[in-house]
Protein backbone atom coordinates (compact mmCIF):
# COMPACT_ATOMS: atom_id res chain seq x y z
CA UNK A 1 0.00 0.00 0.00
CA UNK A 2 3.01 2.19 -0.60
CA UNK A 3 4.16 3.56 -3.96
CA UNK A 4 6.92 5.91 -5.01
CA UNK A 5 5.98 8.90 -7.16
CA UNK A 6 7.76 7.32 -10.15
CA UNK A 7 5.73 4.12 -9.75
CA UNK A 8 2.51 6.14 -9.68
CA UNK A 9 3.46 8.00 -12.87
CA UNK A 10 3.67 4.62 -14.63
CA UNK A 11 -0.05 4.12 -13.90
CA UNK A 12 -0.95 7.61 -15.15
CA UNK A 13 -2.50 6.49 -18.43
CA UNK A 14 -4.14 3.23 -17.30
CA UNK A 15 -4.98 3.89 -13.65
CA UNK A 16 -4.17 1.74 -10.64
CA UNK A 17 -6.53 -0.96 -9.38
CA UNK A 18 -6.31 -1.78 -5.68
CA UNK A 19 -7.48 -5.05 -4.14
CA UNK A 20 -5.50 -6.01 -1.04
CA UNK A 21 -6.04 -7.49 2.38
CA UNK A 22 -3.88 -5.97 5.10
CA UNK A 23 -3.23 -6.93 8.70
CA UNK A 24 -3.61 -4.02 11.16
CA UNK A 25 -3.27 -5.79 14.54
CA UNK A 26 -1.18 -2.88 15.86
CA UNK A 27 -4.34 -0.73 15.95
CA UNK A 28 -5.39 -2.36 19.23
CA UNK A 29 -2.42 -0.59 20.86
CA UNK A 30 -3.68 2.80 19.67
CA UNK A 31 -7.15 2.73 21.25
CA UNK A 32 -8.12 1.47 24.71
CA UNK A 33 -11.48 0.01 23.67
CA UNK A 34 -10.23 -1.78 20.56
CA UNK A 35 -9.52 -5.43 21.33
CA UNK A 36 -8.58 -6.44 17.81
CA UNK A 37 -9.03 -5.92 14.09
CA UNK A 38 -9.52 -8.78 11.67
CA UNK A 39 -7.67 -8.50 8.33
CA UNK A 40 -8.96 -5.46 6.46
CA UNK A 41 -9.90 -5.60 2.78
CA UNK A 42 -9.03 -2.48 0.76
CA UNK A 43 -10.35 -2.16 -2.77
CA UNK A 44 -10.70 0.66 -5.24
CA UNK A 45 -8.74 2.56 -7.80
CA UNK A 46 -6.35 5.47 -8.17
CA UNK A 47 -6.60 8.17 -10.80
CA UNK A 48 -3.20 9.72 -11.39
CA UNK A 49 -2.39 12.99 -13.11
CA UNK A 50 0.88 14.87 -13.33
CA UNK A 51 0.15 16.81 -10.13
CA UNK A 52 -2.01 14.52 -7.96
CA UNK A 53 -3.18 11.00 -7.23
CA UNK A 54 -6.80 10.46 -6.18
CA UNK A 55 -7.41 7.17 -4.37
CA UNK A 56 -11.06 6.05 -4.35
CA UNK A 57 -11.15 3.38 -1.65
CA UNK A 58 -13.58 1.01 0.01
CA UNK A 59 -12.22 -0.24 3.34
CA UNK A 60 -14.05 -3.21 4.87
CA UNK A 61 -13.37 -5.24 7.97
CA UNK A 62 -14.42 -6.25 11.45
CA UNK A 63 -13.21 -4.76 14.71
CA UNK A 64 -13.57 -6.45 18.10
CA UNK A 65 -14.92 -4.18 20.85
CA UNK A 66 -16.18 -4.78 24.40
CA UNK A 67 -19.93 -4.82 25.03
CA UNK A 68 -20.85 -1.74 27.06
CA UNK A 69 -23.13 -3.82 29.28
CA UNK A 70 -21.37 -7.18 29.69
CA UNK A 71 -17.76 -6.58 28.50
CA UNK A 72 -17.82 -9.63 26.19
CA UNK A 73 -16.22 -9.31 22.76
CA UNK A 74 -18.51 -7.94 20.07
CA UNK A 75 -17.69 -8.21 16.36
CA UNK A 76 -18.42 -4.81 14.83
CA UNK A 77 -18.27 -4.75 11.01
CA UNK A 78 -17.36 -1.53 9.23
CA UNK A 79 -17.30 -0.28 5.66
CA UNK A 80 -15.68 3.03 4.76
CA UNK A 81 -15.98 4.75 1.38
CA UNK A 82 -13.40 7.48 0.98
CA UNK A 83 -11.48 9.50 -1.56
CA UNK A 84 -7.99 10.55 -0.54
CA UNK A 85 -6.03 12.97 -2.73
CA UNK A 86 -2.25 13.23 -2.59
CA UNK A 87 -0.44 16.15 -4.20
CA UNK A 88 2.54 14.71 -6.08
CA UNK A 89 4.22 18.07 -6.58
CA UNK A 90 4.89 20.51 -3.75
CA UNK A 91 2.68 23.56 -3.71
CA UNK A 92 2.26 26.62 -1.54
CA UNK A 93 -1.51 26.60 -1.97
CA UNK A 94 -3.42 24.42 0.46
CA UNK A 95 -7.22 24.43 0.47
CA UNK A 96 -8.26 24.31 4.14
CA UNK A 97 -11.75 23.18 3.18
CA UNK A 98 -10.46 19.98 1.57
CA UNK A 99 -9.27 17.78 4.45
CA UNK A 100 -8.80 14.80 2.11
CA UNK A 101 -5.88 16.52 0.32
CA UNK A 102 -2.55 15.29 1.65
CA UNK A 103 0.86 16.86 1.11
CA UNK A 104 3.61 14.31 0.53
CA UNK A 105 6.42 14.02 3.02
CA UNK A 106 9.19 12.39 1.05
CA UNK A 107 8.88 10.79 -2.36
CA UNK A 108 6.26 8.10 -1.73
CA UNK A 109 2.54 7.69 -1.05
CA UNK A 110 1.70 5.42 1.90
CA UNK A 111 -2.00 4.68 2.43
CA UNK A 112 -1.59 2.68 5.66
CA UNK A 113 -1.55 5.70 8.06
CA UNK A 114 -4.70 7.11 6.44
CA UNK A 115 -6.45 3.74 6.55
CA UNK A 116 -5.56 3.35 10.24
CA UNK A 117 -6.90 6.83 11.02
CA UNK A 118 -10.16 6.17 9.18
CA UNK A 119 -10.69 2.89 11.05
CA UNK A 120 -10.03 4.55 14.41
CA UNK A 121 -12.61 7.21 13.54
CA UNK A 122 -15.18 4.45 12.93
CA UNK A 123 -15.02 3.15 16.51
CA UNK A 124 -18.46 3.74 18.06
CA UNK A 125 -18.96 5.10 21.55
CA UNK A 126 -20.79 1.95 22.66
CA UNK A 127 -21.65 -1.46 21.26
CA UNK A 128 -23.96 -4.04 22.78
CA UNK A 129 -23.86 -7.81 22.50
CA UNK A 130 -27.02 -9.49 21.30
CA UNK A 131 -26.42 -12.43 23.63
CA UNK A 132 -26.44 -11.24 27.27
CA UNK A 133 -26.14 -14.82 28.57
CA UNK A 134 -22.81 -15.42 26.83
CA UNK A 135 -20.12 -17.18 28.82
CA UNK A 136 -17.67 -14.73 30.39
CA UNK A 137 -20.23 -11.94 30.42
CA UNK A 138 -20.77 -9.74 33.44
CA UNK A 139 -23.57 -11.19 35.61
CA UNK A 140 -27.09 -9.93 34.95
CA UNK A 141 -28.38 -10.68 38.45
CA UNK A 142 -27.20 -11.49 41.92
CA UNK A 143 -28.39 -11.55 45.52
CA UNK A 144 -31.15 -8.91 45.86
CA UNK A 145 -30.44 -7.28 42.47
CA UNK A 146 -30.90 -7.78 38.73
CA UNK A 147 -30.42 -5.78 35.56
CA UNK A 148 -33.75 -4.68 34.10
CA UNK A 149 -34.58 -3.01 30.83
CA UNK A 150 -35.97 0.49 30.60
CA UNK A 151 -39.41 -0.87 29.64
CA UNK A 152 -39.47 -3.13 32.69
CA UNK A 153 -38.50 -0.27 34.98
CA UNK A 154 -41.39 1.87 33.70
CA UNK A 155 -43.90 -0.96 34.12
CA UNK A 156 -42.97 -1.73 37.73
CA UNK A 157 -44.01 0.56 40.57
CA UNK A 158 -41.83 0.62 43.65
CA UNK A 159 -43.95 -0.95 46.42
CA UNK A 160 -42.98 1.87 48.76
CA UNK A 161 -44.60 4.34 46.36
CA UNK A 162 -47.72 2.30 45.52
CA UNK A 163 -49.94 4.31 47.89
CA UNK A 164 -48.69 7.54 46.30
CA UNK A 165 -49.76 6.25 42.86
CA UNK A 166 -53.26 5.59 44.28
CA UNK A 167 -53.39 9.17 45.58
CA UNK A 168 -52.87 10.57 42.09
CA UNK A 169 -55.48 8.18 40.67
CA UNK A 170 -58.02 9.52 43.24
CA UNK A 171 -57.31 13.11 42.15
CA UNK A 172 -58.04 12.26 38.51
CA UNK A 173 -61.48 10.81 39.47
CA UNK A 174 -62.65 13.92 41.29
Amino acid sequence: MKWSINELYQYQSKGLEIDETINLDELKNEHDELRGVEPVHVSGRADITSSKAAFHLIIEGVMILPCARTLVDVRYPFKIDTTEIYLLKPTDYVDEEEPEIHQLEGDSVDLIPVIKELILLEIPIQVFSDNVNEEGAAPQEGKDWQVISEEESKAKVDPRLADLAKFFDNNKKS
